[in-house]
């Protein structure tokens, strides 16, 4: 065996260096990776407030319409007494 080479019983540190290396790569990968997914997470967050306080506005603003069909019960009720109202009146002349 040439003594140039070293021995399959000698550990090299090449390699660790390099698997130490891969791993870091990794590692600044997974965190970059989290930090976008976490800020974007928040943008959603922020956009869903903003959705959910416009819809608490449009809320309020249309529950007036409910009452409509109450208001239109009450001004039958009105019109059918003018009608009344003017065709006792038209009886007299």
């Amino acid at each position: 065996m040439p003594e140039d080479l070293p021995s399959l019983d000698t550990p090299s540190l090449t390699v660790w260096y390099v698997s130490f290396a891969i791993a870091g790569v990794c590692i600044t990968i997974v965190v970059i990776l989290v930090a976008i997914i976490l800020t974007m997470a928040r943008r959603i967050a922020v956009q869903a407030a903003a959705a959910t306080d416009s819809l608490e506005d449009s809320r309020v603003n249309t529950l007036p319409m409910w009452d409509v069909a109450s208001v239109n019960e009450g001004l039958t009720g009105i019109v059918g007494s003018a009608q009344a109202a003017r065709g006792v009146l038209e009886a007299r002349l």
